[in-house]
């Protein structure tokens, strides 16, 4: 029930839908990025949420990747419990070094969500729940630390994905009767719903994190952020991503540049590249 200005975004991903071939981009942005928040101020990309709201978000984004994201959903950790459980569980191949910290997140998940908590005992492909898959999408304590996380979340993401697929447009619309009331979104229902009778042609063609190029330093009194090496060559990359076109053929924009600029200048002193 927190889910608009004051709260930090936990995971940040822009989806771009190519409404002619069916495909979906997703792309992680990783939380911690130094990045014009939105205000012609600095900081971690979460914060922009925390002092705006999803507007302010929005505008984040499209400042410093060049795009024209109009539409939001934002949700917590229960409504992607409750979606998860609602498709039948989700099919996630858990590691060795993943299975103790995913059970220490159900207890905190928990508190949150309701639920039994179920551990996880093994290894390998197995069907997650609500509980444990929105806990899997939370460890950050293995190799690859925060950019491996973002990774399990377009995972996890790609999974409810494939599992809708296989469900019937009726199970589909239960869910979103279920979930919209706790969700926070620009879409209306009506619109969520007319997504739904055409999510059969929809396919994630291909996920990524962003940005591409990174560096990592604790600048100031921001503390450990991920920094874009050249946000301009970033965005170019990012751009042939999303909409398939040859990213040496893009410019960016003159607001580009000037952040691309600035984020050099605030943070040369402190970073190491990856």
């Amino acid at each position: 029930n927190n889910l608009g200005k004051g709260a930090r975004t936990d995971t940040i991903m822009v989806l771009s839908l190519n409404e002619d071939t069916g495909d979906a981009k997703l792309v992680s942005i990783y939380r911690d990025t130094y990045l014009n928040v939105g205000n012609d101020t600095y900081n971690k990309a979460n914060s922009a949420y925390s002092k705006g709201g999803p507007e302010q978000a929005i505008t984040m984004l499209n400042m410093n990747l060049d795009l024209n994201i109009t539409d939001y959903v934002t949700i917590d950790f229960r409504a992607l419990t409750e979606t998860i459980d609602a498709l039948g569980g989700i099919p996630i191949d858990v590691q060795e070094d993943e299975i103790e910290h995913l059970n220490n997140y159900q207890i905190g998940t928990q508190e949150v969500t309701g639920g039994e908590i179920i551990p996880v005992t093994q290894t390998g492909l197995q069907t997650l729940n609500g509980l444990q898959a929105t806990s899997y999408c939370r460890i950050r304590y293995t190799a690859g630390d925060d950019f491996k996380r973002t990774e399990r979340q377009r995972t996890v993401l790609m999974e409810v994905a494939k599992k809708a697929k296989q469900s019937d447009l009726a199970t589909i619309n239960q869910i979103i009767n279920n979930v919209f009331p706790k969700i926070s979104t620009s879409f209306t229902n009506t619109e969520m719903v007319g997504y739904a009778a055409n999510f059969m042609k929809y396919n994630i063609a291909d996920t990524v994190g962003f940005p591409i190029n990174k560096a990592t330093g604790t600048i100031g009194k921001k503390g450990s952020c991920v920094v874009p090496t050249d946000l301009k060559q970033n965005v170019m990359v990012l751009h042939g991503f999303l909409f398939d076109v040859d990213p040496l053929t893009y410019e960016p924009s003159a607001t580009v540049l000037q952040i691309s600029d600035q984020i050099k200048s605030d943070t040369s002193a402190y970073v190491t590249v990856e």
